[in-house]
């Protein structure tokens, strides 16, 4: 345990063949995941011209998703207690990427937005059911690793839909490259068919499973509102709700506060987005790494205040367009690492019998709370100046989440066990 554990790769070695699977099949789900939530964000000035909408109508597309996929990740997340972590994985898998493709034939804005709002169902609860799947499955001392390791396919998907945007609106008409765009997000369906073959339920969801049988009690959501477990469901929630609430603060409205009132022009950048995107992807990694050497609690404080600091840094201090351009970086590094540690933390905070129940509704009632958080910064903003609108939410999101921590009890290095 000397060598590797301390070794920020070394870890992935000791892992069993089980545990391998299992790892590149979730960072395969994470990957394509995003990629399928990305491309709206690259597919939108061609949609409005499309649909002749607005702004705000094409706003209200990525809101409603976000939250659909609140609900996703709540029934996700039961349904993997009731019918297994793999099983839920694979439907909702299938489900974001069918309903991803869809979107591709959309001949209305109210086709698209049906379409992209059950696509949220999945997207929810593909994170919900693959975040309890790697906790379950990794051993404890590696734990934090591989789940933050996982999240770091985010920044990958991200990049992809980057690249494939810029490629098929340069090679395709504009009313075509939007489509096509939604078209390749069927390819996440075909994961489903590696999951099915090479990875298999946890051996602790499937003892406890037995052991509900038995007794005739099978897994209920309602527990996690019990006497027993609503101060943690409480306090999960709470502390998935300041990461994502600062998340959307920051990523909706600073760069239009950048733009129009710091007038930057580097924000549109094709390297100013790929500075984000690495920043995210090495910030997931050493938060991963972090979350098991200097624990849980510890490891979401300091991406928080930190967080907190390149807020203060761009809102309030003179920047030019070079410094804008480095500061890419720590933006991604630290508003995306914050939640390499979220999946472990919250994975050993319930019992087995619940524990997707649970995962899936303190971070998805984190989303849906944190989705208001942009509305809320536009309403604060049209009485104070924007950038301080931004601070003031990015503090409070990123207080709660400390309090959240603090009140939580440390868990690195706890061993999951199987229970009735």
């Amino acid at each position: 345990m000397a060598s590797t554990y301390d070794s920020p790769t070394g870890w992935y070695t000791e892992l069993k063949p089980n545990e391998k699977r299992t790892f590149w099949a979730c960072f395969g789900g994470w990957m394509l995941d995003a990629m399928d939530v990305q491309i709206f964000s690259f597919a939108i000035p061609a949609i409005i011209v499309a649909f002749a909408i607005t702004n705000a109508d094409a706003g209200l597309i990525g809101t409603v998703t976000l939250l659909t996929s609140a609900l996703g990740g709540w029934f996700a997340g039961a349904l993997s207690d009731r019918f297994g972590r793999v099983r839920t994985l694979q439907i909702t898998i299938v489900w974001f990427a069918f309903f991803t493709f869809l979107c591709g034939f959309a001949q209305s804005y109210t086709q698209l937005f049906i379409f992209r709002a059950l696509m949220g169902l999945g997207f929810g609860g593909e994170w919900a059911a693959g975040a309890v799947l790697m906790g379950e499955v990794i051993r404890a001392q590696h734990r934090g690793k591989a789940v933050g390791s996982v999240q770091s396919g985010w920044a990958i998907g991200w990049a992809i839909a980057a690249i494939m945007a810029t490629w098929f609106f340069s090679v395709l008409p504009q009313d075509t490259a939007w489509r096509a765009l939604f078209w390749v997000g069927i390819l996440p369906a075909f994961l489903v068919f590696f999951v099915r073959r090479f990875v298999d339920e946890p051996n602790v969801f499937t003892a406890t499973q037995n052991k509900l049988t038995a007794k005739g009690a099978p897994a209920n959501f309602m527990e996690i509102f019990s006497p027993a477990l609503l101060k943690t469901t409480i306090l999960t929630s709470v502390l998935a709700t300041g990461a994502q609430g600062g998340y959307y603060a920051i990523a909706t409205w600073l760069p239009t506060y950048l733009r129009t009132e710091r007038k930057l022009t580097v924000l549109g950048t094709g390297g100013y987005l790929a500075v984000i995107i690495v920043g995210s992807f090495i910030g997931y990694l050493v938060g991963a790494y972090l979350a098991d050497r200097i624990g849980r609690r510890a490891n979401f404080i300091l991406f928080a205040v930190c967080s907190v600091l390149i807020v203060f840094v761009y809102t309030q201090l003179p920047v030019n367009d070079t410094m804008m351009l480095v500061l890419g970086f720590p933006l991604g590094f630290f508003a995306s690492g914050i939640f390499s540690g979220m999946g472990a933390f919250l994975t050993e905070n319930f019992p087995t019998r619940v524990r997707g129940s649970g995962q899936g509704f303190a971070y998805n009632f984190g989303r849906g709370v944190a989705a208001l958080n942009p509305f809320f910064v536009g309403v604060l903003s049209a009485t104070l100046p924007l950038g301080q609108s931004i601070g003031i939410f990015a503090v409070i999101a990123y207080g709660i989440l400390i309090v959240a921590a603090l009140l939580l009890p440390e868990t690195k290095g706890r061993v999951l066990t199987a229970e009735a």
